[in-house]
């Protein structure tokens, strides 16, 4: 990874993918691909769905904001926590808890709102338990496939579960918005609460042997060694940076609702598309890595994070449906061709050993950046509008992207080079 000559390099082969038909006879993977899958469409129509149904209860982009705080809130102190936890306690089992968790707390907010008792507390508060649990839950879930699939099948089965989660993500928020304009938030929440109930008994029907490992050291001694790592790696830092510039003031997701409702007049279910629309680019984004040949990485993550941002300005002053929904899928394509690069950057910089207390340390950016982002661009789409708001964050990671390309930075020169099979 990064310039050439640098001493972390793919392996030969390193972009060769092994047939996967046989996967498909595993039963074990293929419960597993159903219940996660079936799972991630109730989640992700439910966050899309909470954005909504507090801007419905409240009318402010700034409350729908602090659901952005509700996340972070949870992602930043739990984060480090669930890798260490996944690695003490049996996995498969784990998932359950947490699972179980969330069923509960997301059947109790189908409640509530039923009986129309729901206030934007009983929102945050949901969001809050249910990140915590997620906290615990992705470490877990990722153990879990080693024991299902052999090695050889590992690189495949992973590649098999992306692309599905992204068809989640694609199908869950127009769902969500379909649920909602047909009967409610609660039909949204009572559909989540099934789901994860779904991936409890796919768990316990799943022939896996029990994961535990015993803990060596001291948590906080070992946190602190990833920390230090991340500290004396500029890539890393540099690519953090890019991802914050555009979590943080590109959040575009807070501002959908006060956009559908008040600026293009779509109601809830045009809500649901736009907020489908930029998973149906992350695809389009996916596809397009694999066909990347004879470019150097850096150039393509810097103007991919400047795209995303240009992308948010049009989709904030786009004046009709058709021209938003092809903003918000432009979002989606360059956030997926620049995360992708930048995941795998970090990995390939990363010494085995230390890669789960790196990943936790970056994934507090690339997942706690959005939460904080939410609640950034909220508070000044309700002081400016989110016309406004949109188009001043758009213009940061623009900005960030000009910076480290006019620079001599490690980003711009950056170069996975894979070698010669």
């Amino acid at each position: 990874m990064g310039p050439r000559g640098h001493p972390c390099e793919r392996r030969p082969g390193a972009l060769e993918m092994s047939r996967s038909s046989s996967l498909w006879t595993n039963p074990d993977f293929r419960l597993y691909w159903f219940g996660v899958v079936f799972s991630q469409l109730g989640v992700r129509g439910t966050i899309a769905v909470n954005l909504f149904h507090v801007f419905e209860l409240t009318g402010s982009t700034a409350l729908v904001g602090v659901v952005g705080l509700s996340q972070a809130v949870a992602l930043l102190l739990l984060s480090p926590l669930g890798g260490a936890f996944a690695d003490r306690f049996d996995r498969r089992r784990l998932l359950q808890v947490t699972q179980l968790i969330s069923m509960l707390v997301t059947l109790a907010l189908a409640i509530v709102t039923l009986v129309d008792i729901v206030e934007p507390w009983h929102i945050y508060v949901s969001v809050v338990l249910n990140t915590a649990a997620a906290s615990f839950d992705q470490p877990a879930r990722q153990a879990l496939i080693p024991a299902m699939v052999p090695p050889e099948q590992l690189k495949n089965a992973f590649a098999l579960l992306n692309p599905s989660r992204e068809v989640a993500i694609l199908v869950g928020p127009a769902l969500g918005g379909v649920l909602t304009a047909a009967a409610g938030p609660e039909a949204m929440y009572f559909f989540d609460a099934v789901t994860y109930a779904v991936l409890v008994a796919v768990l316990a029907m799943l022939h896996v042997p029990p994961l535990r490992a015993e803990p060596s050291g001291s948590l906080w001694a070992s946190i602190a060694e990833g920390v230090s790592f991340v500290r004396g790696r500029p890539v890393i830092l540099q690519l953090m940076a890019l991802d914050l510039s555009a979590m943080l003031f590109g959040a575009y997701r807070v501002v959908l609702p006060e956009l559908a409702t008040d600026v293009l007049d779509v109601g809830p279910t045009g809500y649901g598309f736009l907020v489908a629309a930029p998973s149906a680019g992350a695809l389009l984004g996916s596809a397009a890595i694999f066909r990347m040949k004879g470019q150097r990485e850096g150039p393509v993550v810097l103007a991919a994070t400047a795209s995303y941002g240009l992308m948010c300005i049009l989709l904030a002053r786009s004046p009709a449906m058709a021209l938003a929904l092809l903003a918000a899928l432009g979002i989606g394509f360059s956030d997926a061709v620049a995360t992708t690069i930048r995941h795998a950057a970090v990995q390939l910089e990363t010494p085995d050993a230390l890669r789960g207390r790196v990943s936790s340390i970056y994934q507090m950016a690339s997942r706690g950046g959005p939460a904080l982002g939410e609640l950034n661009i909220g508070a000044v789409a309700g002081a400016l509008g989110p016309v406004t708001a949109l188009t001043i964050g758009g213009l940061v990671p623009i900005g960030a992207s000009a910076l480290l390309a006019a620079r001599n930075s490690r980003v711009r020169e950056l170069e996975m080079t894979p070698a010669e099979p």
